[in-house]
């Protein structure tokens, strides 16, 4: 059963709820990308300054407000916070936004849709950082892509499974025929099983939208790099950035691109 939030009054509430638990998930988040691959636990200690590890008061934890209010300074040392943990706040809450007005006729899809969203988010910043994708967001994509099957109203349960199929297939074969040819590793087990997952998870169709943005994306960021630092073309960078922002956008405006695109070669 599809269950939709259409009315003006509960779509308020639904963004406003939205709205603020983005920022508290997102601000949780913070501590998730950071601990978990140092291998940590998310638990304990309390939140801390990772500088003087004076332990952060309530008061002190309100997303986005407190760094505003503390001048982007521990409240302790002195010393600055980067400005990525309040990013994060702030692009976990846009996203849940973006998901309550894309997937408001589809609650359940709306759910597993932020939850996507913020598992992407960690993986974009855990893999532009330490270059891995630790399998604990592997396993909470592939539940929240077979939940996503079921709760699917633009895709039918077989294009998901060919998208599982071609990401699989497609990721498999580049990645061996790329390895043969440098003579090493191009494609890590994490990019594999992501794409994996995100394929089941979008279909085919937006999986494809996926692939192209992440592909066009990564080139031309690292075209810029290269021309830039000449002696960095044979450095390796994460995929998973990449594969995260294509999955998030083809999750939440695939169905219009490829609406669009359809439209522009049937007119």
């Amino acid at each position: 059963m599809i269950i939709s939030v259409t009315d003006p009054f509960y779509l308020t509430v639904a963004y406003i709820l939205c709205g603020l638990l983005g920022l508290c998930v997102g601000s949780f988040l913070n501590v998730v990308i950071y601990r978990v691959p140092l291998g940590m636990s998310v638990a304990r200690p309390a939140s801390h300054c990772p500088v003087c590890s004076a332990k952060i008061r309530l008061y002190d934890n309100i997303p986005i407000v407190s760094y505003i209010l503390l001048g982007g300074k521990c409240r302790s040392c002195k010393c600055r916070i980067p400005f990525r943990y309040t990013a994060v706040e702030a692009l976990n809450c846009a996203l849940w936004l973006l998901c309550v007005l894309v997937y408001h006729t589809n609650l359940i899809f709306m759910i597993i849709s932020c939850a996507v969203c913020s598992v992407c988010i960690c993986v974009f910043f855990i893999d532009l950082e330490h270059m891995i994708i630790p399998d604990r967001f592997q396993v909470i994509l592939g539940v929240l892509a077979v939940t996503s099957v079921f709760f699917d109203t633009e895709y039918d349960w077989l294009s998901h499974l060919i998208g599982l199929a071609a990401a699989l297939v497609v990721f498999i074969a580049v990645g061996y025929a790329v390895s043969r040819y440098k003579k090493r590793e191009s494609l890590g087990g994490g990019d594999i099983k992501f794409a994996a997952c995100a394929g089941l998870l979008l279909g085919w169709q937006r999986f494809i939208l996926m692939m192209l943005i992440a592909s066009v994306s990564a080139s031309v960021v690292l075209l810029i790099k290269s021309k830039r630092s000449k002696d960095e073309t044979s450095k390796e960078y994460p995929f998973g950035p990449f594969l995260a922002t294509g999955a998030v956008l083809a999750l939440l405006f695939g169905h219009y691109v490829i609406e669009w695109y359809i439209k522009l070669l049937v007119g």
